[in-house]
This record gives structure tokens, sequence and C-alpha cells, in this order.
């Protein structure tokens, strides 16, 4: 009997999120007026499960994911390795247009992401419009080196808080969402990160119903 449910799975015909077609297609039937857009910022050194498990997450909500490189070209090799090939070019799109912009950490990822202006120059506008942005790992440093995390609570990777001004990193909490501004740990995080990109792009109900899906305790 389990051998059939599983094969059922696997042609996509279980539930939403159960085998590769259940996920593509739970996230194309989610309900929504209009499909929110997010970009996912990776730089050489990235840490790779804190840029897909958010894409996943944000996929499978019907979120249309763009993975932009800002190396200049489209294989971006992050840590350990793991070569991944981006959606599309920093050059050729215009971050101020999507509805969250999400920023990794990884130690070396993040050095690169600090040397693109214009990400910088997003980062600003939309911490300034109270927009949707997430920082993940060492991610928030960028933030903070940027004077834009004053009057904020956040969190990062252990250690990476040196930087911070007063009262803005939250000891003891794995995910910080505050306002606009959602930050996490580290690695280990990324699917809980994930979870609450989606809560604060889509909403309660289809966060739910992907954490569901994904077989995640709420």
């Amino acid at each position: 009997m389990a051998r059939g449910r599983g094969a059922r799975c696997c042609r996509g015909e279980g539930p939403p999120g159960c085998g590769i077609m259940g996920a593509r297609e739970g996230g194309e039937e989610r309900k929504g007026a209009m499909r929110k857009t997010a970009a996912i910022m990776l730089g050489e050194g990235f840490e790779p499960v804190e840029a897909i498990a958010p894409a996943d997450a944000l996929r499978r909500a019907g979120v249309a994911v763009t993975l932009v490189s800002t190396m200049g070209e489209a294989v971006v090799e992050a840590a350990h390795g793991i070569r991944v090939t981006a959606d599309a070019l920093e050059v050729d799109v215009d971050l101020g247009a999507f509805d969250l912009l999400v920023v990794p950490g990884g130690s070396l990822g993040v050095e690169n992401l600090a040397k693109s202006d214009a990400l910088a120059a997003a980062l600003r506008e939309r911490m300034a419009g109270g927009r949707l942005v997430g920082a993940i790992c060492a991610g928030p440093t960028i933030l903070a080196d940027l004077g834009l995390l004053e009057g904020r609570r956040a969190v990062c990777y252990p250690g990476c808080e040196e930087g911070f001004p007063a009262g803005a990193y939250q000891a003891g909490v794995d995910v910080c969402v505050d306002g606009g501004l959602v930050t996490a740990t580290g690695p280990g995080k990324a699917l809980d990160f994930g979870i609450a990109l989606v809560r604060a792009v889509a909403g309660d109900a289809v966060a739910d119903e992907v954490a569901a899906d994904m077989l995640m305790a709420r």
C-alpha cells in the first residue's frame, strides 16, 4: 500500500508540494489577484541554502522569483563549490520593480554583494519606503553598514552583529520580523526564513499552506 501511494505522489497526483510536479503545480495554483515578485541577489560565495530554500518556499507560494547575479555572468559559484545559474544579471533588471528583495549570507557572498552600488541604492530606497526586504546570516551586515538598521530590530549569524547599532540585535531570536524587514540567523533557519518571507509577501493563509505542504511544524 505504501509503495502504491508513493508512486502516485511521484507522478504529481498527491497533495501540493509532494513530489516535483506537486510542488510546481501547488505554486501555480495559489490564489491571488496579482502575482507577487521577488529578487534574490547572488554574489560569488553566497550560502546556497540561504538562497535556494527561500526561493523554493516563495515559488510554492506562487511568487515569481528571479535569481539575480551581481557578478556579470549568469553562473555564480556559491560556497562549497556549488554552481547556480541565475535567471538574470543585475544590469538587466530594475530592483525597484520587485515586491521583495532578498539578501542571502555567506561571508564571501556578502563581500561581493556589498560591492554592488545598484543593490545599495535599492536597499536604501526600500527601507526608506517601508518596502519588503529579507536578509539572512551575514546579509543583514550590509544593511548595518549602510546605516539602515537605526531604530530597527534584526538578527544575523552570531558574531556578525558587532556592526549593528545599539538596540538593533535581537538575541535569542532565529527569525525576526520588523515591519517590512525580515531577517534570520543562518543556514539552518533558511526554510523558516523562507516561510516568513512568504508570510510577508503573500499573507498568513498562503504561508501556512506552504508550510504544511513542506511538512514544517507551525
